[in-house]
């Protein structure tokens, strides 16, 4: 047995040199493992540890906001039209979304000095202070409606909101996509007629559209949060 088994390992070194047989080259299994960086954390001294699934998952969420789907002309026609009826209520639609959203997230309540302590929604919809916040919060998405067919324009308003709450405001950024869902959330209830599927779709378009130009904002500044910051 021994002689047949060294013939053999002869043959195979000879076969080798002479280019005939390909023997593929061994690789221990860790060589072959590849492992996500995403799902890595380096640590010092080079070892790492896998992050939890949660933060994979939302790292993974925030990345696909940030990549806005190109809005086509037939969207961008429904978005204004159904923007159009919204915005002749502006005051009380703006109103019932801030009150919404307050509701919904309290925590976003830290950022406004002057209703931060309010709990109740009646006295939420008597201020004055939350109703000309609500006016200036329509009143950006109604430039950037109207200017849906103007890439320039709808950027470097976007660029401006996104830099005055990064840097005046210390707003985290993920308040602007909470906002927007609670928009549209009112807009399809009370105008829900209008608010057909295809609607629905181009509005969707249209939150990823903000955040994406409000992030990029931010990440132009340089963003760092602030915890104890107002408006």
């Amino acid at each position: 047995m021994l002689p047949f088994l060294t013939h053999v390992l002869m043959v195979q070194v000879c076969c080798q040199r002479s280019g005939r047989i390909s023997f593929p080259e061994r690789r221990s299994p860790r060589t072959l493992t590849r492992i996500s960086p995403s799902l890595l954390s380096w640590l010092p001294g080079g070892s790492c540890r896998r992050l939890p699934m949660e933060k994979v998952q939302g790292e993974m969420e925030i990345e696909r906001w940030e990549r806005s789907e190109e809005i086509s002309e037939a969207e961008k026609k429904v978005i204004q039209e159904t923007w159009s009826r919204v915005y002749a209520n502006c005051e009380d639609v703006g109103v019932s979304v801030l009150i919404r959203f307050f509701v919904n997230f309290p925590s976003a309540k830290q950022y406004f000095s002057q209703f931060k302590h309010m709990d109740d929604t009646l006295e939420m919809e008597r201020s004055l202070q939350l109703r000309k916040h609500a006016q200036r919060v329509m009143g950006a998405i109604n430039t950037v409606v109207e200017n849906l067919n103007d890439p320039e324009k709808v950027s470097s308003v976007l660029a401006l909101v996104g830099k005055a709450h990064a840097l005046k405001h210390k707003v985290e950024p993920v308040y602007f996509k909470k906002l927007t869902g609670v928009l549209l959330e009112v807009i399809s209830e009370a105008y829900g007629n209008d608010f057909t599927p295809e609607a629905h779709g181009a509005w969707t378009k249209m939150r990823t559209l903000i955040y994406t130009h409000v992030t990029a904002a931010y990440k132009e500044v340089g963003w760092a949060p602030y915890p104890n910051a107002t408006l």
